[in-house]
């Protein structure tokens, strides 16, 4: 929709950002992106403080822009294929692209590079709140690297969704952590994950709208930096699928991952947050075959760990490819 004039309501007491989104229609969290850009009014006066405590009967001023086009353009991008059929495609996406395009980002995305090479499916649909995901089943953050999925068909797409919602994945991360955390050995985090009250584009234990959320990190290698802190190679294996969950526990263990700049802080050593999608095993959309992915650990993450004095272990430097088992399906994981 385009407002050239804003929409105008009659606002009912409590917060401004809960109020807005009541009158609406609008997510609570979009509405809070809307107010600190400057897009609402109370009685024709700009409130970027999305809990503004309205009395009741104040006129609200809601501005909204224009929606991003659907129309995304391909774009002749070399890819890290490590598996593909007709049916889908396993990428090692490199660290700093964004899945898909969204609101402000339209191009440089995974979306992007892929439309270069091929077609996929739904290409004419388009989620103004989610973004423009063809063939999307999952993501990666911007500056995590690693193996990501894609499907080439409608049918393929609804099959792996159906396996990340049912939790027939196994997914394994490598991470480097600083902290509090000795890593000594094998930890299961159970803490639920929800939006933070205050930052809202950070998540948190707790938090509001929690969700459950599982992890186990496996420490491959630690020591310490001689400043109080434990350096440690993770292996980290999630149980669920909540958004930034694996940055979130670490924080919570009081480690939090080497340049991550939102949960932790800036490295020396490494550029982006430290943390690669390693393997992920989950049952082919047609034959149900479990199709194992393994994205080899990247140098600037490796090369990070030797700089901090570490040494690599061997299941790191092992040359695993990505392959079918013939055994048969994937019985359970994450």
């Amino acid at each position: 929709m385009t407002a050239e004039a804003p929409l105008l309501f009659t606002a009912a007491a409590g917060r401004l950002d809960a109020a807005l989104s009541d009158l609406s229609g609008i997510s609570r969290s979009q509405v809070a992106q809307l107010i600190e850009a400057g897009q609402v009014t109370v009685n024709g006066r700009a409130v970027l403080k999305t809990s503004f405590k309205l009395r009741g009967g104040e006129q609200l001023g809601l501005l909204l822009p224009p929606p991003p086009s659907s129309h995304v353009a391909p774009e002749d991008v070399q890819l890290d294929v490590l598996y593909e059929d007709e049916h889908l495609i396993a990428l090692n996406k490199p660290p700093g692209m964004v899945t898909h395009p969204a609101p402000g980002v339209t191009s440089g995305t995974l979306v992007n590079a892929l439309l270069g090479r091929m077609q996929l499916p739904e290409q004419a649909e388009f989620d103004a709140e989610g973004g423009y995901r063809p063939g999307i089943v999952h993501r990666l953050d911007k500056d995590t690297s690693g193996v990501i999925v894609v499907a080439k068909t409608v049918a393929a797409h609804a099959r792996l969704s159906e396996s990340f919602k049912d939790r027939e994945t196994r997914k394994v991360y490598l991470a480097l952590v600083a902290g509090q955390w000795k890593a000594e050995q094998r930890i299961s985090v159970d803490a639920p994950i929800g939006r933070h009250p205050v930052q809202r584009q950070r998540m948190t234990v707790g938090g509001s709208h929690s969700r459950d959320a599982q992890t186990v990190f496996v420490p491959l290698a630690h020591h310490p930096d001689g400043h109080g802190r434990v350096l440690a190679l993770l292996r980290c294996e999630p149980r669920t699928g909540r958004t930034h969950q694996l940055r979130v526990h670490l924080q919570h263990l009081g480690s939090p991952i080497l340049g991550d700049k939102v949960y932790g802080r800036e490295s020396e050593v490494i550029g982006r947050q430290a943390l690669h999608a390693w393997q992920l095993t989950l049952p082919h959309p047609v034959t149900g075959e479990a199709l194992h992915l393994v994205a080899p650990p990247p140098d600037d993450l490796l090369s990070a760990w030797v700089a901090l004095g570490g040494e690599l272990p061997p299941e790191v430097l092992a040359n695993e490819t990505s392959h079918i088992h013939a055994s048969g399906a994937l019985q359970s994981g994450v």
